[in-house]
């Protein structure tokens, strides 16, 4: 027989069984560290392999300059520097990117900034669109893959950039219907344990 519990009562039980869990990653193996303090003293570590995601191969990976030669002009300097920092794509001391260091590198390499007053055709990132459509990221980058939603990416690692008509096309609607339409009987179910947040995370 099946058991119906709300996220309420699941973090009721949460609090009493655990203490805290502390998250650390192992840079050199790719793996996050989770270490769960059970009430009651006993404590348990795990290792768990990270997904690479998004990334250069060793041999493709661009420079900076590259990078913002690129970018420079199409991203705000902030949108940029994520970007790098995401890519990961640091400067030369090995700190991260600011506002600021973008700016500069831009600057120096003669790139205009970017003028959100120039007329583009209006988009949307992937994320944004993941939402209004009511799917999965992984759904849509499959979609993306497929060649049902255009998007455009500037380079590897870059923002996908999603023209907001595309999104009511009779393609995307009928993909969207597809993807809906493959999800589990207890798809809702299985969404609202996702919620559920541990103490300590």
């Amino acid at each position: 027989m099946e058991c119906a519990t709300d996220a309420r009562t699941k973090q009721r039980i949460t609090h009493i069984l655990f203490r805290e869990v502390v998250l650390d990653r192992d840079d050199k193996t790719n793996e996050a560290l989770v270490t769960i303090h059970w009430n009651g003293g006993r404590h348990t570590e795990l290792r768990v392999s990270r997904v690479r995601t998004g990334r250069y191969p060793a041999d493709r990976q661009p420079n900076s300059v590259e990078a913002v030669r690129k970018l420079g002009g199409q991203l705000p300097d902030r949108e940029l520097a994520v970007t790098l920092n995401r890519m990961p794509c640091k400067p030369p001391d090995g700190k991260a990117w600011t506002t600021v260091r973008v700016r500069e590198l831009r600057e120096r390499l003669g790139i205009e900034a970017f003028n959100p007053a120039l007329p583009r055709a209006q988009t949307i990132s992937a994320d944004a669109a993941a939402t209004r459509l009511g799917i999965c990221i992984g759904s849509l980058h499959r979609l993306i893959r497929k060649g049902v939603l255009p998007a455009v990416q500037l380079m590897h690692s870059a923002p996908w950039q999603i023209p907001v008509a595309a999104l009511d096309t009779d393609a995307v609607k009928t993909g969207v219907r597809d993807i809906i339409g493959r999800r589990p009987k207890f798809y809702k179910r299985f969404q609202e344990d996702k919620t559920l947040r541990l103490p300590g995370i």
